[in-house]
């Protein structure tokens, strides 16, 4: 009696974690492009959004400091602390490894001791500005998913800006202003990300609130703050993705705005603290950054869940029939419609909008051989491997798909209903949609069965 039960409860519950999959815990994810599914039909293709998993985009960029001898070292040189212009025992020297700062050093192992970090040159001709340009290119679309964190090894600078490029750096844009004074230093009143709201996410703010005081212990590093702004539509601590992404899917320009191929980071003054500047002791003025924090993910354009480095490059490993660096366009013969998106609506598992075959030239009727194959003039629409008739369609002759009654297109991909009264969500749309009670019912029956193996 027991061993039954087991095997019942065993398939009670592989239905339970089946049905999980599609509930608001998985909301977010997008990880999975298609999956096989069973019909009445036989074995087809669900086709779902998909992008990769956010990771740490600084393994994979390439930095560049401008100008090229703005790093320390060259010649060597002795700094003093900007707190206490008589300890002045931190020297610089590019050609003693212990002692020298390239700019790689922002993006090595973090808790070394001691401290890692790229230095510049001192303030040494001053009151000519110290002008550094740090960019950071990836040759790849990628989008942002947590805060850009820069961390400080000297003090924070006075004037600083964050810009962004979408197109490989010919172009830039400001991302923030930051500086002790926004009003002298960019014309600009002081703002904080939390005066943001949902119609002014898209504003380019000038914020103080990382360019005051000395260097402590908490107060090394410069944000660009990415989760407070999705906070706006997802709630305070991002519950609510689902409305995070119906926004990205249908706000104008806000997937680009958290889009990049570049980041800048232009340092225009450095940290004096608070005082008149020291002209005898011009080795208190510097920059130093010993880390960049840059969480992302590649933009595969929601038609792909991986994205390899390969040959100092980053590509999607395209889904879907697409192709392209960022999967932005259909494969060759697959140009049935035109290239669109992926979206994430409907939740949970989004819209592919795949690409479908296309047909080459005039179309012509099959010369089938001895061996049944069609003539290699003929595009395939469909065979019965790779390019399946979805939702129960038969392929016939490799020409067309032969669909079941409640579905159309060229892959049988289209519910029918889409084109009739009541759209797919009446009672006779013949589209079989998952129960919210589905899962209560499944729990229900193992109560029961439960129950009764006690008796």
């Amino acid at each position: 009696m027991r061993f039954p039960l087991l095997l019942t409860l065993q398939a009670l519950w592989a239905s339970v974690c089946q049905t999980m999959q599609h509930y608001p815990a998985a909301w977010g994810h997008y990880d999975v492009c298609k999956s096989q599914v069973y019909t009445d039909e036989g074995l087809t293709w669900d086709y779902m959004a998909c992008q990769p998993e956010a990771m740490d985009m600084t393994k994979y960029l390439k930095v560049t400091v401008d100008p090229p001898n703005i790093t320390c070292g060259d010649p060597p040189e002795t700094y003093c602390a900007l707190e206490n212009p008589y300890m002045c025992n931190n020297e610089c020297d590019a050609q003693n490894e212990d002692l020298a700062h390239p700019p790689e050093l922002m993006f090595d192992f973090e808790g070394r001791n001691p401290t890692t970090f790229w230095q510049s040159s001192s303030w040494k001709k001053y009151p000519r500005a110290l002008l550094v340009n740090i960019t950071l290119s990836w040759k790849k679309t990628i989008e942002l998913t947590d805060d850009i964190v820069v961390t400080f090894e000297s003090g924070r600078p006075e004037q600083m800006v964050l810009e962004k490029s979408l197109d490989y750096g010919k172009t830039w844009q400001p991302y923030q202003f930051y500086a002790t004074d926004c009003l002298d230093a960019f014309t600009m009143e002081h703002k904080t990300v939390q005066d943001l709201t949902q119609h002014t996410l898209l504003d380019i703010i000038c914020t103080e609130e990382y360019s005051r005081g000395y260097v402590w212990k908490n107060a090394k590093t410069v944000r660009f703050e990415i989760k407070d702004r999705f906070a706006l539509f997802a709630g305070p601590h991002l519950h609510n993705m689902a409305s995070l992404y119906g926004q990205l899917d249908t706000t104008k320009n806000l997937r680009d705005f958290f889009t990049i191929t570049d980041l800048r980071v232009r340092l225009l003054r450095p940290a004096t603290g608070a005082t008149m500047v020291d002209e005898n002791n011009l080795s208190r003025y510097f920059y130093a950054i010993s880390d960049i924090k840059v969480q992302g993910r590649c933009k595969c354009n929601l038609h792909a869940n991986s994205c390899v480095f390969d040959k100092e490059k980053l590509n999607c490993e395209c889904e879907h029939n697409t192709t392209g660096p960022d999967c932005g366009r259909c494969k060759r013969n697959y140009q049935g419609r035109t290239w669109s998106a992926g979206s994430y609506l409907p939740i949970p598992k989004g819209t592919a909008n795949t690409c479908i075959p296309s047909n080459i030239g005039p179309v012509i009727r099959p010369n089938v051989s001895s061996l049944g194959v069609a003539n290699r003039n003929q595009a395939r629409v469909c065979d019965n491997e790779l390019l399946r008739c979805q939702n129960g369609g038969v392929c016939l002759n490799n020409l067309r798909c032969q669909c079941t009654p409640a579905y159309t297109g060229l892959l049988c991909e289209k519910p029918r209903c889409e084109s009739e009264l009541g759209s797919c969500g009446g009672p006779n749309s013949g589209q079989a949609a998952l129960s919210s009670t589905s899962l209560p019912t499944l729990l229900l029956l193992g109560w029961m069965l439960l129950r009764g193996a006690s008796y």
